[in-house]
């Protein structure tokens, strides 16, 4: 470890071992000189000292000595000047984020630049199959070694600095603006799982500040800044988790939110409530919690409502559209019926937190549905005025779908509502911190409700209907959709039916009889056989007997039970007064202890309270008081150290001494030290100046000597070696004339030879010209050749696909024309249908105006002869019991056939048995006859008209129940159902 004098000298040192490229060193300087406790009182050089470390730190990745440097600065500068630890805080930040910048742009260069046509031109080998093994892409290698390590340290420095200024009250502003870069740095590079891990690091930070609440520097919630801080905090980690996607963290999130509020006690600004509420819908809209969004949105409107008084007209009407739809869409039964006892326990342990959170304090004891349910909230709407506020389309859906009975056009009332509805919606002008509304959300689930509606409904009136009519009457699902829908009503006891595929019908039941009720069928039949025994036979009275025999007795007995009780009334009363008084006593008793209980209660709290915050005030005046003696001693030990053995002075054990009486002995003596160390060197220096200037006078003439010395020697050898070159320079000239006169005689031959090389090479470079002229042309006729069958293959396609392109518009006028055709025969049909069914009815009601007529006249012909009917009826068919008597259909054939054509009274009733009840206006009743005996016990059918196969079931619109003989039960389906006891006796169908 390296020891400064000054800190100022360590700075040198590492901008010495930064130019000479020893960064790491540099780095290791600074942080013996920062972490050492020589230095721990703040002053100017130390800020600039953490600017080079923290320069060092950044540019060699360095983290970890980031962070020691940085809580090293903060135990110093803390409680002196805490602005000097922002400052190098923000210049960290600032710092990492523009490295992170510089790599991420390095990396978009890079891919830009490797964007090129042919990637394996330039490549090696290795390269390529290294591409191929390691399965990467250069966007994802360039990443990897660029701009990730980066990304980390810039995650690492958030991470950081947040917990350097976790419970730091002076740097509140700077916490906030740090969580507020790490959520938008989470944003902007999508980081789920770090965004996950700063909200736990943030909700750790918020639950350690409540738990130790007796820091020194623990900043104060009470506060509104602090608060204003804590909230916007929130609220970006809400904005932030909801655009990432992540809905679970974003759910957490309210929750953080919803306890800093009630941590506090203090109600958020409005604008703030209405983004929390915003969101909340949400969330409860992608959780399937319809009640809880549709009661989010209520509270939603009732803000705007009330707070924004910019809200125009057209957007009220939105919100309070939204409001309104999301209450339909809620389901209409209640899911947790079906559900375990797990279940529920954990659903309403759900239900209990949802609720708090909107705004509605529910008691764990009280079921959450009990309160917060779809009819107190529709109810609650009207009342409110809500519903008045919404859209007309809304308004009709309303009525339609809660209070009006359409179970056979239900569908076509809603569908032109829906498709309205799906088309509304929009961003808000007049409420800027709300989402973008969409009224299209809801139409699904409207769909949903509005088929539950229709099956309840139906249920009311029919039976059985089969499926391809309760599929017309469902515009929005098909049919498994539907059976879907059901099967979850059906679960949750909404409604009662069955599918019979194999019939193709609908069964619908009695949610009544399917319940536990049927288990005293049997006792409330008994019951029901007694009224009636009683009402035919009625018991005498006892006092009618008595009347008889004593006439005044009952008059007596009458008086004297009046009087009876009229005294026990009497008595009663005042009984009842004389408890009312006494309880009114006693409760006046108790009021007044229980006022002089809570006044002792009250008296004693205070007290307990001042006690308290006498003892807490006098504890933390005590630590403090002992935190500064240790500091005061540490400090004296330092100082002692560092002082002389001669003038070492210990702290004396009676001696109260302070911090500050301990900083000014140490800094005097440090005062008094460096002036003494000033003094030597002074003189030590005057010394050394002293010597070095005799020295040099004594130097000068020796000095002088040498040097006319040196100057006579080098100027006899420049003298000596310029001789000795003349004669070099004169020997090699003569040397060279005798060489050229050996050379003259072959210059002749030289030129000969350099002409033939010289006409040699130059046919040889023509030649090699022409063939490459001739290359390059070849080549260029052929890539002509190639453009131009490229050419004509991209002409014959374009031909090809235009061909195709008129075949498959041509297929599809066809189909549409075959369609319509199909359509239009269709209609055709189903008019001649109708036109048919019509002249059944009227052939129908023809035979049946013919039938009246004629029983009318035969009823005539029996008033005006009795006597001869009677004598010429058979004695078969009239027997002596009496003309209302039960006959047989053969014997009723043989009278007919073998009688006359005036009908006798037996023969009327066979008549009238043989047919059956007369009509009746009864729309949708079955043709039972009092004909059927209701003891008889059967497990088949019993029809009155044709079977199922014949079309005897074939529902009719428009038919009427009077056609008894031809066609049966013109709206069930055939099949009877039974009674509870298993009788046969058909049930009259519900209207």
């Amino acid at each position: 470890m390296a020891n400064f004098a000054k800190p100022e000298n360590a700075l040198k040192r590492a901008d010495e071992l930064i130019n000479v490229g020893q960064k790491q060193d540099a780095l290791q300087a600074l942080h013996d000189l920062i972490t050492s406790k020589r230095y721990r009182a703040w002053q100017k050089p130390l800020e600039k000292i953490m600017f080079k470390y923290l320069d060092l730190c950044v540019d060699l990745k360095r983290g970890r000595f980031a962070k020691d440097g940085l809580i090293q600065y903060r135990i110093v500068c803390q409680q002196v000047n805490v602005s000097s630890l922002e400052e190098v805080i923000k210049h960290f930040l600032h710092l990492s984020t523009e490295k992170a910048e510089q790599a991420r742009s390095q990396a978009d260069a890079l891919e830009e630049a490797l964007d090129v046509d042919d990637l394996e031109a330039d490549r090696k080998p290795e390269d390529l199959q290294l591409s191929i093994v390691s399965g990467e892409k250069g966007k994802d290698r360039s990443d990897r070694e660029l701009v990730t390590p980066w990304f980390k340290f810039l995650w690492e420095t958030y991470r950081t600095v947040l917990e350097i200024l976790r419970n730091n009250s002076k740097l509140e502003a700077l916490y906030a603006m740090t969580a507020h870069k790490a959520f938008q740095f989470c944003k902007q590079y999508k980081r789920t799982t770090e965004f996950r891990r700063l909200c736990e690091i943030i909700r750790n930070h918020l639950a350690n500040l409540n738990k130790y609440r007796d820091q020194r520097d623990r900043p104060e919630l009470s506060a509104p800044e602090t608060l204003q801080l804590y909230l916007d905090t929130r609220f970006d980690q809400l904005k932030v988790a909801t655009e990432l996607g992540l809905w679970q963290e974003a759910f957490r999130s309210v929750e953080d939110i919803y306890g800093l509020m009630c941590m506090v006690k203090k109600t958020p600004k409005s604008s703030l409530l209405m983004v929390y509420y915003s969101k909340l819908t949400e969330i409860f809209w992608i959780s399937s919690s319809h009640l809880y969004h549709a009661y989010a949105w209520f509270k939603l409107f009732s803000l705007q409502k009330n707070f924004n008084k910019n809200l125009s007209q057209k957007d009220l009407q939105l919100i309070a559209s939204s409001v309104v739809l999301a209450a339909l869409s809620v389901p209409p039964f209640d899911r947790s019926q079906s559900a375990s006892h797990m279940e529920l326990e954990n659903e309403k342990e759900r239900n209990l937190r949802m609720a708090n959170l909107i705004g509605f304090n529910l008691e764990p004891k009280f079921e959450g549905r009990d309160m917060l349910s779809r009819s107190a909230l529709l109810s609650e709407l009207v009342s409110r005025g809500v519903l008045s506020c919404a859209s007309q389309e809304v308004k009709d859906l309303f009525h339609v779908l809660e209070h009006e009975f359409h179970p056979l056009d239900l569908g076509s009332k809603i569908q032109p509502l829906l498709e309205k509805i799906s088309k509304s919606g929009g961003k808000l002008s007049s409420a800027p911190s709300l989402p973008e509304v969409q009224l299209s959300q809801y139409v699904p689930s409207l769909e949903k409700l509005a088929t539950l509606r229709l099956l309840q409904q139906v249920s009311k009136i029919y039976q059985t209907v089969r499926i391809e009519s309760l599929s017309q009457l469902v515009p929005f699902f098909e049919f498994s959709v539907v059976e879907k829908i059901s099967v979850d009503a059906v679960k949750n006891n909404f409604v009662a039916m069955k599918v019979d595929h194999m019939k193709g019908v609908v069964i619908f039941g009695n949610l009544g009889i399917e319940s536990d009720g049927l288990k005293d069928h049997l006792a409330v039949f008994a019951e029901s056989l007694n009224k009636v025994r009683a009402m035919l036979f009625p018991v005498p009275s006892i006092a009618s007997k008595l009347s008889g025999i004593l006439p005044n007795l009952a008059d007596t007995v009458e008086k004297e039970h009046k009087r009876l009780l009229a005294r026990k009334s009497i008595i009663e009363k005042r009984k009842e007064d004389q408890e009312r008084q006494q309880l009114e006593m006693e409760r006046e008793e108790e009021q007044k202890r229980l006022k002089l209980q809570k006044l002792t209660e009250e008296a004693e709290q205070k007290r307990l309270a001042a006690e308290l915050h006498e003892r807490r005030k006098q504890r933390i005046l005590r630590e403090i008081e002992e935190k500064e003696l240790a500091e005061a001693q540490a400090l004296l030990e330092d100082t002692e150290k560092r002082m002389k053995k001669g003038k070492k002075k210990t702290l004396l054990d009676g001696e109260k001494v302070t911090k500050q009486t301990v900083m000014e002995r140490a800094l005097t003596e440090q005062v008094k030290e460096r002036q003494e160390m000033e003094r030597k060197l002074q003189k030590l220096a005057k010394t050394m100046d002293y010597l070095e200037r005799a020295k040099r006078e004594e130097a000068a003439p020796l000095i002088d000597a040498a040097y006319q010395r040196r100057l006579v020697e080098e100027r006899e050898f420049y003298e000596r070696e310029q001789q000795r070159e003349v004669e070099l320079s004169r020997e090699r000239h003569e040397s060279d004339l005798k060489e050229k006169n050996r050379l003259s005689r072959m210059l002749e031959f030289k030129e000969t030879f350099q002409g033939e090389v010289i006409s040699r090479r130059q046919a040889e470079f023509d030649r090699i010209r022409t063939e490459r002229e001739e290359r390059i042309s070849q080549i260029i006729r052929a890539r002509k050749q190639e453009r131009d069958i490229k050419r004509k293959q991209m002409y014959y396609l374009t031909i090809e696909e235009e061909r195709i392109r008129k075949l498959q518009e041509e297929e599809e006028a066809r189909k549409l024309e075959e369609a319509e055709k199909r359509k239009k025969q269709e209609a055709e049909h189903k008019a001649k249908l109708d036109e048919i069914a019509e002249k059944q009815r009227q052939r129908e009601r023809e035979l049946e105006e013919k039938e009246n007529k004629r029983r009318e006249e035969l009823l005539k012909g029996t008033n005006a002869e009795p006597a001869v009917a009677a004598a010429a009826a058979p004695p078969a068919v009239a027997p002596a019991s009496g003309a209302g008597k039960y006959v047989p259909r053969f014997k009723r054939q043989t009278a007919e056939v073998s009688g006359p054509s005036a009908p006798t009274p037996a023969a009327e009733s066979d008549r009238w048995a043989n047919r059956g009840p007369p009509p009746t206006d009864d729309h949708w009743g079955s043709n039972r006859g009092p004909s059927q005996k209701p003891d008889r016990w059967t497990s088949g059918r019993e029809r009155a008209g044709p079977s199922p196969a014949e079309g005897g079931d074939r529902w009719v619109p428009g038919s009427r129940g009077s056609d008894r003989q031809s066609g049966g039960d013109a709206w069930r389906s055939g099949e009877e159902r039974r009674s509870p006891f298993g009788s046969s006796k058909p049930r009259p169908a519900q209207r």
